[in-house]
C-alpha cells in the first residue's frame, strides 16, 4: 500500500473517531495519547487508563455508566497487554467495546509507529508528501 492510500485509510480512521455516538469513550494509555487524538481533531470523551486508576477500575466505571468504549493503547508490548486486560475486563462485564479501529492503526502504521502519541507526526507527514506530489 502507498502512502497515499495510507493516508486515505487513516482519515477514514479518523472520520470514525470523530462520528463516535456520545456514549461511546476512546481508551487511551496516557495523556500525551490523550492530546494526540486532541490534535487529529478526536473530541468525544477520551479517558486515559493510566491516570484514571487501570483497566478494572475503567471497565467497571463503562458498566456503572453504560458506555461503551473504542481502545486505543500502543501497539507495542505495554499496550498490548493493557488492551488484552481491558478486553478481558470489559467482556467479563459486558460492556460493549470496539478493538478494531486499533488493530487497523497498527496494521496502517506497519511498524513505522508504535504509539498513539506518534499518529500527529506520521499524519503530517502522509499529509506533506501527499502536497508535495500534487505540486509536482
Amino acid at each position: 500500500m502507498n502512502n497515499a492510500e495510507r493516508l486515505e485509510k487513516l482519515d477514514s480512521i479518523l472520520d470514525e473517531l470523530l462520528e463516535m455516538p456520545s456514549d461511546r469513550v476512546l481508551l487511551v494509555e496516557g495523556i500525551k495519547d490523550r492530546m494526540a487524538m486532541v490534535l487529529l481533531g478526536v473530541n468525544g470523551k477520551i479517558i486515559c487508563v493510566q491516570a484514571e486508576g487501570g483497566p478494572l477500575r475503567i471497565a467497571e466505571r463503562l458498566h456503572i455508566e453504560n458506555l461503551s468504549a473504542v481502545i486505543m493503547t500502543d501497539w507495542d508490548p505495554k499496550g498490548e497487554g493493557i488492551a488484552k486486560e481491558l478486553v478481558r475486563y470489559l467482556s467479563s462485564l459486558c460492556v460493549k467495546h470496539d478493538i478494531s479501529i486499533r488493530s487497523r492503526l497498527r496494521s496502517l502504521c506497519g511498524g513505522e509507529i508504535r504509539d498513539v502519541q506518534s499518529l500527529p507526526s506520521l499524519y503530517c507527514r502522509l499529509v506533506t508528501e501527499a502536497v508535495r506530489k500534487k505540486e509536482s
